[in-house]
């Protein structure tokens, strides 16, 4: 058998075990393994399982990881998001849609702090769902809006998809936030228009709360300065050369520990509940990058990324098409895959072959950037798209009482917008790098 047979066998043996809903890791790790041991033996394969682990697992700039997802469950656990949602609220809530505004801009806030999607999406619905509800609003809208604005916890920084992705193409991750800043906010800016829009089609969807007067609206906003301050800390430490990431990420989650522990909201139970969740979570994503590692180790072997490499550059198509169908193909992976897992399997193969064409005449080091802030936009979409759409289930896991065709037919719209940007954000590439040309 060819090195390129084992190569499709390989990753047809990883799809097969995805369809009979085999852990990701594992689905990655046996196929890479099997194929490693028929391209070079069982010796060579002991030898790499004896020190992959440990190469992998003791890279210093993993670390950060874990320390984001520690800051976000500390935030959740502190009640942080709901002082967000009432500020917000607080202030748009009395206009037609405003409630699901304010569930977007305090998703887009607990962001900030978070980094997972999922986290923002279980966390913001707990607190935004029952007042929409109480409210009179839609469920279609209601549902809709809280999915969609999950998925800000990955395209504002901090974003864990976006270290993964640093990592695994060696760029520098400060850069990389900084690039993902005017696009996310352009995504909740993007969301918030499309809920006025919608209203204004479906006004019956959102009726107007109360207003509120001023007195509560500034101490609603006053009980959101432990965000502003963790928030200014991080990134400003960051990008004022003061600390790297990871030290921003280990300050992120002190501080959040310490505002949640000055709202008495971190007792023992929230505690041990912020700490297991963290370490499920990581040796979730680090046993994804074990089984990761297997199958690209295996499938350098074979050749096929320098393969594939080499036939996308000399394909007789303009550069923009063949980016253009790499992102089309992430759309449809996150129809069955997770986040995470898109990006380990994938950008080893991807990666050299999008370094190789010329795009905009932009530098290696740029053109890095801003695709990996076009694939973090697209991954974002899978997150609502049907038929799977994590950040639906778990809105709907929350929000039973809403049939989840109908969350379905509510995220069709901000699916829209979020198909504008990703191509807004492919012709115009300094959409992504201006903060970059101004912080670096």
């Amino acid at each position: 058998m060819s090195a390129t047979a084992i190569g499709l066998s390989m990753f047809g043996a990883m799809l097969l075990l995805m369809a009979l809903r085999t852990p990701i890791a594992a689905a990655m790790f046996v196929p890479g393994a099997l194929g490693y041991f028929v391209l070079t033996g069982a010796d060579p394969l002991l030898n790499l399982l004896k020190g992959s682990a440990v190469a992998r697992l003791t890279v210093y700039e993993l670390s950060v990881i874990p320390l984001f997802l520690l800051m976000g469950q500390f935030a959740t656990q502190g009640g942080l998001s709901r002082d967000l949602f009432r500020a917000a609220a607080a202030f748009i809530g009395h206009i037609r849609g405003g409630l699901a505004m304010a569930a977007i801009l305090s998703a887009a806030a607990f962001g900030a702090v978070c980094g997972s999607s999922v986290a923002t999406s279980a966390t913001i619905t707990q607190v935004a769902y029952p007042e929409m509800k109480r409210h009179g609003y839609h469920g279609r809208l209601s549902t809709a809006s809280l999915a969609t604005g999950g998925a800000l916890g990955i395209l504002i920084p901090p974003s864990v998809p976006l270290v993964v992705y640093a990592i695994l193409t060696e760029q520098n991750i400060a850069k990389l936030f900084a690039a993902a800043m005017i696009p996310g906010l352009l995504a909740m800016l993007g969301y918030i228009v499309v809920v006025a829009l919608y209203c204004r089609v479906r006004p019956e969807f959102a009726t107007p709360s109360e207003p509120v007067g001023w007195g509560e609206r500034l101490r609603a906003l006053g009980s959101i300065w432990p965000i502003v301050v963790i928030f200014l800390t991080v990134f400003g430490g960051i990008y004022g050369g003061v600390f790297s990431p990871t030290e921003g990420a280990a300050i992120g989650a002190l501080l959040t520990f310490v505002a949640g522990a000055l709202r008495r909201e971190l007792g023992r139970k929230a505690l041990v509940s912020a700490f297991v969740a963290t370490s499920e979570t990581t040796a979730m994503v680090f046993l994804i990058f074990l089984g990761a590692d297997m199958m690209n180790t295996s499938l350098a072997l074979t050749e096929m990324p320098a393969r594939v490499a080499d036939w996308v550059t000399t394909l007789p198509v303009s550069p923009l098409v063949v980016v253009s169908a790499v992102l089309l193909l992430y759309v449809v992976l996150g129809c069955v895959m997770d986040e995470l897992s898109m990006l380990l399997l994938t950008i080893p193969v991807i990666f050299p072959a999008v370094m190789g064409l010329d795009l905009w005449g932009l530098a290696p080091d740029l053109k890095a950037i801003w695709f990996g802030i076009l694939v973090l936009m697209t991954v974002g979409i899978g997150l609502i798209a049907p038929p799977v759409g994590l950040n639906v289930y778990v809105v709907n896991n929350l929000a039973p009482d809403v049939p989840m065709v109908e969350t379905y037919k509510g995220v069709l719209p901000f699916l829209a917008w979020d198909v504008m940007r990703v191509v807004l954000l492919l012709f115009f590439p300094g959409i992504s790098l201006y903060l970059i040309q101004v912080l670096f």
